[in-house]
């Protein structure tokens, strides 16, 4: 194992225990992955997360082949099917988080009702329909789910976020649950209104130079003021 992979396989741990820490998960019913060589990296099912080491996590290939006695996430299909689909993604996280899966129970999007929306992507985070975990079919719908999105719930079972690296989408997945507990505050008075495409395209431009940027990046901005 080279230490670029047991820095990888260490982060993913150290992020499955953080679900928990943060309130987005509990026990072992969420699951993470990350792209890595040839395939990607996941976190076994079963095995409670304080009790995780680096030789837990399972390395997959795409033929969903794997070495070793340790058996993967039992959704690993759309871990896999997530990271095959989508070049810009590179990693994936899913909770069972309280209030999103909630609105996922009533099989509800969660709709623009505040900026940071847009950083799943859209205008909207999509709920995609039921199927039974761990299946195929569930794979397939979670793809459609987020077409052009880096967040989607899934009817009656909990979330999926993904990003570029795994801190991406873990904090995206905290995002995801403050805006599902803020729609549901906003429910009994009413459908909330919501910001409009057009708003939504003006954060999503904007959240290209939020935070710490790279010198090249500071320099064009300097030049455009």
């Amino acid at each position: 194992m080279t230490k670029e992979e047991l820095a990888l396989r260490s982060e993913l741990i150290e992020a499955c225990r953080s679900m928990n820490r943060l309130g987005i998960n509990k026990g072992t019913s969420g699951n993470i992955s990350v792209r890595y060589g040839n395939g990607f990296l996941i976190s076994p099912t079963g095995i409670p997360y304080d009790k995780l080491t680096p030789d837990h996590v399972v390395a997959m290939n795409w033929d969903a082949t794997f070495a070793g006695d340790v058996l993967p996430s039992s959704e690993w299909r759309f871990h896999r099917d997530i990271l095959k689909a989508r070049s810009d993604l590179n990693a994936v996280v899913h909770t069972h988080s309280t209030h999103a899966t909630a609105l996922s129970i009533m099989g509800k999007d969660i709709p623009a009702i505040h900026y940071v929306i847009a950083g799943a992507g859209g205008s909207t985070i999509r709920c995609a329909p039921y199927e039974i975990f761990g299946s195929q079919e569930l794979a397939d719908r979670v793809i459609e789910a987020l077409d052009g999105r880096r967040a989607c719930l899934m009817a009656h079972h909990g979330v999926i976020t993904a990003h570029v690296s795994i801190a991406r989408a873990l904090s995206l997945a905290v995002t995801v649950e403050e805006l599902a507990q803020q729609y549901l505050l906003c429910l009994p008075h009413g459908e909330p209104p919501v910001l409009s495409e057009r708003q939504i395209a003006e954060v999503m431009e904007k959240f290209k130079t939020y935070g710490q940027q790279p010198a090249t990046t500071l320099e064009k901005l300097r030049q455009a003021s």
